[in-house]
C-alpha cells in the first residue's frame, strides 16, 4: 500500500448522485428504533476517537535490541501510547526515549505539530547497542532519529525502483556504487551497460563484458559475489513495458491550477523485465549464461544468494502465472545449473509465502514450506537431487510462519493454526520441531491468538495474546520451552466497558459444501434489544491474500487502517447488526479452501457468507436478513459491488470504497497471482465493468482521486458502464484523497458520515423497499 501524499480535502469532496426514487412510505418495515439523528450520527462517526485511549497496559509485539540485552514496545497509558524498554537483565523498565524531544524533532521534519503521546508509529527498533538510534515507519515510508539531539530524517532506498516488482524504473539511475569483493582485492560496477571488473579503489580493468547494450543490459544492483571472492554473479535485462498511469489532481494545495501525477504501474498481461543470470569466473574471464530452460518463463527472480564454500550460488524462480517455483542451484566451476527444489500447483503457487533455507549453507539440504499434502507444512528437502527427503511436519493444520531456524541444534521455531482441537482454527501459536518431526513442544499454551517476537540469540522470546473478548497480555517466556519468565503488561479496558464497549460475538456456521466451519464477528449495537428486528450489514474483505476476521482484541485496528470492531460497532450503534466472515477463498486455512479463489475472484465467498447469514437469522429471530446491506475496500470494495451484481438477491445496498473493479485495470502481482496469465476469461467473470448492467438494489461508490494502489480509472469505468446501462448509483471523488481515502481520515470524516447516512436511508429510512428489492 502507498501513503497519501497529503491529507485529503475533506471540505472539496465532490459528491455525483443518481438518486434512486423513493417509494411509498406505506411499506416500510418497523425500524429496531427511531431513525438516528445528525447527533447519534455524528457520536458514530467520531467513535474510534472517543475510545481509544481509554484502555490501559495494552501492548504492542516487542522488539528486541540487536544484542539481545533488551526489548521494547508501545502500551497504552493516560492520553495516548507510550513506549517502554525493558532490560532483560533485573527486568528493569525505562520510557524507550523522551516522548515530547522526538514529538518535536518528527514534528519538525513533517511540518506539523505532533502530541507526544500520540506518536505516528506503533513499533520501532534500535539500530545500535548503544540505543542512540531508532528506525520506524509512518505509512510504509521508513524514517530514522538520532537519540543523542532528536533529530529525525527520512530513509530512502538507493537505486532504481521497480514498478511491483517486475519493471524497473529507468528513468531513475540504477545504484552503481562500486562492489568490493569479499577480499577487497577487486570491484564490480556497470559501464555502458556492461560489467566491468577492476582492481579495487578505481584500478587495473580485470574484465569487461562486451554484451551488454541499453535494450540488454547488465544491472549493477544485481551483483553477487561468491565468498572466495572467485566469481560473481549478475542479472542481464530486457527491460519490460513501462506502463505509466496519469492523474489528475484537481485541487492541488496551495495552488490554483490542477496537476498531473504520474505513476509507473505495471498491470495484469503487460511485458516484464527479462533477467538472465550471468556467472563470471573472475581468474579466467570466463563469462556463462545460466541456462534458462530450468526457468523459462520467469515472474520473478530473487537476488542471487551465494553458498558458504563459494562453489555453487542459488536463486528462487517464480514462473509467470504462480504454478511454478524453484529453487535453482548454479555450480560455479561449470555453470551448470538444476532445480534444487521444485513446487508445482495445478491452481496457484502461493508466492508470498514461500520459505527457504539452506542449512548450514553449502546448499546439501535446504528447509521449504510446502502444500502439496493439502496444508501447508515444513520439509527437508535434498539440495543435490531436488527430492524430499522428509516431512518434518504434517496434519489437519497450517504452518503459519517458519520464525528461526538453529542448523547446529538442527531445531526449528515456527507458527501455526488449527493443531489445538476445539479451538478456532486461525488462532497463531508457536512451536518447537527437530528437523526429524521429533520433539515438538508447544511454546505458547493460551487459548488465544499469539504475537510473539524472538530475541536474536533465540534465548527468550516476547509473546503478546489475546482474544476480540480478551485483552492483551505479554509475558517474557524461555524460546526452549515456553516457560513463562515474567508477566510483562496485561491490558485494563475497565473504562472502555464502562463506556459502553461489548466484545462481539463469535459465530460459525457450515460452509457451502457443509463441512467447512466458516467463522464470523457479530457487533450489535449498545442498546440492542433481542425483542426487534435490525438489518444487517456486512464487513467485507475477501482477499486471497490473508484471512480477515480480528482474532486478537484491539478493536480499533492495527497499523492505523481500519477501524476493525470499534468502525463496526459505531455502524450497530445507529441500528444495526453488523458482522464479519472469512468465506472461502481466503488464506490460512487447507489448500482446498484457498483454492476456490483460483480464476474466480467473483466468488468472494459468497455462497459461504450467505450461508453463514443464513444460520444466524435462524439462531437469532432479531437478525433481519431481508435487508442486508455490505461495505468494504480495496478488493473489499470490489466485492461489494459483485454482491449487488451476481448476489442482488440477497444483499440489498452496497458502500464500496476504492474498488479494483475490473482486475485487468489493477496491479499485476496481485491479480496475476490468483488469476493466472496470459489474462483469459476469468478477469472478465469477475469484472464490474462487464457486469453493469446485472446491478440490483443501492450502491455508493467512493474513490480518492489520488489512488496510488489501485488506478482509479478502474471505478471511473465502472461508473460509465452503470450509466450506459441506465443505473441509478451514488458516487463520491475525493480531491487528493489517497487509497486510504475513508478510513480514519480526520478528525472529521465525511467519508464515513456519508457512509453512516448512506445505510440508514437505504436500509431504514427505504428499508422495506430494500427488501422488496
Amino acid at each position: 500500500m502507498s501513503a497519501a501524499s497529503r491529507s485529503p480535502l475533506l471540505g472539496l469532496a465532490l459528491a455525483l448522485s443518481v438518486a434512486v426514487p423513493a417509494l411509498a412510505t406505506g411499506l416500510l418495515a418497523s425500524p429496531a428504533h427511531a431513525e438516528p439523528t445528525r447527533a447519534e450520527i455524528a457520536r458514530s462517526v467520531h467513535l474510534r476517537e472517543d475510545w481509544q485511549y481509554l484502555t490501559r497496559g495494552i501492548a504492542w509485539p516487542a522488539s528486541w535490541t540487536p544484542d539481545s540485552t533488551a526489548f521494547s514496545y508501545r502500551r497504552t497509558v493516560e492520553g495516548g501510547f507510550a513506549f517502554e524498554t525493558v532490560a532483560l537483565d533485573g527486568l528493569t523498565r525505562a520510557p524507550s526515549f523522551d516522548h515530547a524531544r522526538l514529538a518535536e524533532g518528527l514534528g519538525h521534519l513533517l511540518g506539523h505539530e505532533i502530541a507526544p503521546l500520540r506518536l505516528p508509529f506503533e513499533e520501532f527498533s534500535f539500530t545500535d547497542a548503544a540505543r542512540q538510534t531508532i528506525r520506524f515507519h509512518i505509512d510504509y515510508t521508513p524514517y530514522e532519529c538520532d537519540l543523542a539531539d532528536y533529530t529525525c530524517r527520512k530513509l530512502s532506498s538507493p537505486g532504481r525502483p521497480r514498478g511491483f516488482g517486475v519493471v524497473r524504473d529507468l528513468s531513475v539511475p540504477a545504484d552503481n556504487t562500486p562492489r568490493v569483493s569479499p577480499d577487497g582485492a577487486l570491484e564490480a560496477l556497470v559501464e555502458d551497460s556492461n560489467l566491468l571488473v577492476r582492481s579495487a579503489q578505481g584500478g587495473e580493468v580485470r574484465l569487461r563484458t562486451a554484451t551488454g547494450t541499453e535494450g540488454n543490459f547488465y544491472d549493477p544492483e544485481t551483483i553477487a559475489w561468491s565468498p572466495d571472492s572467485r566469481h560473481l554473479m549478475i542479472y542481464r535485462v530486457r527491460p519490460g513495458f513501462a506502463r505509466h498511469v496519469l492523474r489528475v489532481e484537481a485541487a492541488p494545495a496551495g495552488q490554483l491550477q490542477p496537476g498531473l501525477q504520474t505513476q509507473l504501474y505495471p498491470k495484469p498481461g503487460d511485458a516484464i523485465d527479462q533477467e538472465q543470470p550471468v556467472l563470471v569466473d573472475v581468474a579466467t574471464g570466463v563469462v556463462t549464461e545460466i541456462d534458462p530452460a530450468l526457468f523459462p518463463n520467469p515472474y520473478e527472480l530473487s537476488a542471487p544468494r551465494w553458498r558458504r564454500d563459494g562453489e555453487s550460488a542459488e536463486f528462487d524462480y517464480m514462473q509467470r502465472g504462480f504454478q511454478e517455483a524453484k529453487v535453482i542451484a548454479v555450480d560455479a566451476a561449470t555453470g551448470r545449473a538444476h532445480a534444487a527444489v521444485t513446487e508445482t500447483a495445478d491452481t496457484f503457487v502461493f508466492g508470498e509465502k514461500r520459505f527457504v533455507h539452506d542449512v548450514d549453507g553449502l546448499g546439501k539440504e535446504l528447509l521449504w514450506t510446502s502444500e502439496r499434502d493439502g496444508n501447508r507444512h515444513i520439509y527437508l528437502v535434498d539440495g543435490k537431487s531436488g527430492k524430499v527427503a522428509r516431512q518434518i511436519t504434517r496434519g489437519d493444520w497450517v504452518v503459519r510462519e517458519v520464525v528461526r531456524v538453529d542448523d547446529a541444534a538442527r531445531r526449528i521455531w515456527f507458527a501455526a493454526s488449527g493443531m489445538t482441537p476445539g479451538e478456532d482454527p486461525y488462532f497463531v501459536h508457536y512451536y518447537r520441531v527437530d528437523f526429524d518431526g521429533r520433539n515438538l513442544v508447544a511454546l505458547t499454551p493460551e487459548r488465544a491468538n499469539h504475537q510473539a517476537r524472538f530475541a536474536p540469540d533465540m534465548r527468550h522470546f516476547v509473546d503478546t495474546y489475546s482474544r476480540v473478548d480478551a485483552p492483551e497480555v505479554t509475558v517474557l517466556r524461555r524460546a526452549e520451552d515456553g516457560a513463562n519468565v515474567a508477566e510483562i503488561a496485561r491490558g485494563d479496558i475497565t473504562r472502555l466497558t464502562e463506556a459502553g464497549f461489548r466484545p462481539p460475538e463469535v459465530f460459525t456456521a457450515k460452509g457451502r459444501d457443509g463441512t467447512s466451519d466458516i467463522w464470523g464477528l457479530v457487533v450489535r449495537p449498545r442498546d440492542y434489544d433481542p425483542a426487534k428486528s435490525y438489518p444487517v450489514i456486512e464487513n467485507i474483505y475477501a482477499g486471497p491474500h490473508d484471512s480477515f476476521v480480528p482474532k486478537s482484541f484491539w478493536p480499533f485496528g492495527y497499523h492505523s487502517g481500519g477501524d476493525k470492531v470499534i468502525g463496526m460497532q459505531a455502524l450497530a450503534d445507529l441500528g444495526f447488526i453488523v458482522v464479519q466472515i472469512d468465506g472461502m477463498g481466503t488464506a490460512n486455512r487447507s489448500k482446498a479452501f484457498h483454492d476456490v479463489a483460483w480464476k474466480n475472484l467473483a466468488d468472494s465467498g459468497f455462497p459461504d457468507r450467505i450461508a453463514w447469514h443464513r444460520a444466524l437469522a435462524a439462531h437469532d429471530p432479531s437478525y433481519d436478513i431481508s435487508r442486508v446491506g455490505i461495505y468494504g475496500a480495496s478488493a473489499g470494495g470490489q466485492s461489494t459491488l459483485n454482491a449487488l451484481l451476481f448476489h442482488g438477491d440477497f444483499y440489498k445496498a452496497g458502500f464500496a470504497l476504492a474498488g479494483c473493479y475490473d482486475n485487468r485495470m489493477d496491479k499485476i502481482s496481485w491479480n496475476e497471482q490468483w488469476l493466472g496469465w496470459p489474462v483469459d476469461a476469468s478477469y472478465l467473470a469477475a469484472s464490474g465493468v462487464e457486469h453493469a448492467d446485472k446491478l440490483r438494489g443501492r450502491l455508493f461508490m467512493v474513490v480518492g482521486e489520488q489512488d496510488s494502489n489501485v488506478d482509479p480509472a478502474s471505478t471511473m469505468q465502472v461508473v460509465d458502464a452503470l450509466i450506459t446501462a441506465d443505473k441509478d448509483f451514488d458516487l463520491l471523488v475525493v480531491p487528493g484523497g489517497e487509497h486510504s481515502t475513508g478510513r480514519s481520515s480526520g478528525p472529521i470524516d465525511y467519508v464515513t458520515r456519508r457512509q453512516f447516512d448512506f445505510f440508514v436511508d437505504a436500509l431504514q429510512t427505504h428499508g422495506a423497499e430494500a427488501a422488496a428489492l
